[in-house]
């Protein structure tokens, strides 16, 4: 995968929700190697604009990933050293039985895992019944909780800690894959567009707290004021066991982006996409949201008097969970697909319905 290094670092970061600076660190770093024009704003977000500015008469285009992955936050440290937490973001908590963590403490990182009460000390009810959050904790190994009150407090947060992997046919396998991939593939399509001359201001946008209600992707387009926005993000891969294609539509890896339609989405906009990708031969699938998008573009798209908004995503394996999977030619394809839509642009382009 092209970039595969800055991709990875971005994974490995821990940052879950208002807690996005070590990933947000890494990405303006690529961006400031990509001689990007960089700006912050008070709540976290990162922007990195290439190209012509608004002022010589091209349109502001906002590309938006959301950095922050889903999470645990301390809530309590008792006397013998255990952590308890609950969920930032939507966790299954059978996901979360038996793996390590990066415990983010107000003193540093430390490594710790999850713990539950081994099935030999269930009573025969407790063992067919699912974990749940409240039935769990983070064992760091300390002797006491005074010890683990000298590394970690209550608001400190942990994410999963796995090594990023590839499978077969260079499928990438890693936790925050949703959606650090989003934010990886908004700075490389600005990039890319810029560079192929792009007659826009192309921003790329890592935005934050999209898992807890998109706060950061309204503040900063409330800032950017974007003539259009894409939110890219990912979506579920329906080539599993299990999944109900006649429910969820066909979305397998190969298939390339999915944009979707819905309520948030502006018709001017994914009409565009489509064209695009039809004109350029390449793959795309249409995926339904008739009320919220769940992305950050439900957020963008009602700002001030409206942002024509569309969403593009890759499909992705296990989401919400330590293995997301995603599929290296879906990823470069949603990349190809956004530097065509911005090759595009121009003056006089309008999306008024």
């Amino acid at each position: 995968m092209h970039q595969a290094a800055f991709l990875y670092d971005l994974l490995r970061a821990p940052g879950t929700s208002a807690f996005e600076g070590k990933p947000a660190a890494v990405w303006r770093r690529q961006a400031e190697a990509y001689g990007a024009t960089l700006t912050r704003d008070t709540y976290g977000n990162s922007f990195a604009s290439f190209g012509p500015s608004r002022q010589e008469g091209v349109p502001r285009v906002m590309l938006a990933g959301h950095l922050d992955e889903i999470g645990l936050i301390i809530t309590h440290i008792d006397k013998e050293g255990f952590l308890y937490f609950k969920g930032v973001g939507g966790w299954d908590a059978q996901q979360l039985v038996g793996q390590r963590v990066r415990v983010v403490g107000y003193r540093g990182e430390l490594l710790g895992v999850i713990g539950k009460k081994p099935i030999h000390l269930m009573e025969s009810e407790e063992r067919t019944k699912v974990s749940k959050i409240e039935s769990l904790w983070i064992d760091i190994g300390a002797k006491s909780g005074d010890e683990a009150k000298a590394h970690v407090r209550a608001g400190d947060f942990a994410v999963i800690e796995q090594p990023v992997i590839e499978l077969l046919n260079g499928r990438l396998v890693s936790k925050a894959i949703d959606n650090r991939l989003g934010a990886y593939i908004a700075l490389e399509a600005a990039r890319r567009a810029a560079e192929a001359g792009a007659n826009a201001e192309v921003v790329a946008v890592a935005t934050v707290q999209e898992e807890i209600g998109g706060v950061g992707a309204y503040i900063a387009a409330h800032a950017l004021t974007p003539d259009v926005a894409i939110a890219i993000d990912v979506t579920h891969a329906t080539d599993v066991p299990t999944v109900d294609v006649k429910r969820e539509g066909e979305r397998p890896f190969g298939s390339g982006a999915e944009l979707s339609v819905g309520s948030f989405v502006h018709r001017g906009v994914l009409e565009r996409l489509i064209a695009t990708a039809e004109a350029r031969r390449l793959p795309y699938t249409l995926g339904t949201s008739p009320a919220r998008t769940h992305t950050d573009a439900d957020d963008i798209a009602k700002n001030r008097a409206g942002v024509p908004t569309a969403v593009v995503s890759v499909p992705n394996r296990y989401m919400h969970s330590p293995v997301e999977m995603v599929d290296p030619e879906d990823v470069e394809n949603v990349i190809r697909l956004l530097v065509a839509f911005l090759e595009g642009l121009g003056g006089g382009v309008d999306f008024t319905l």
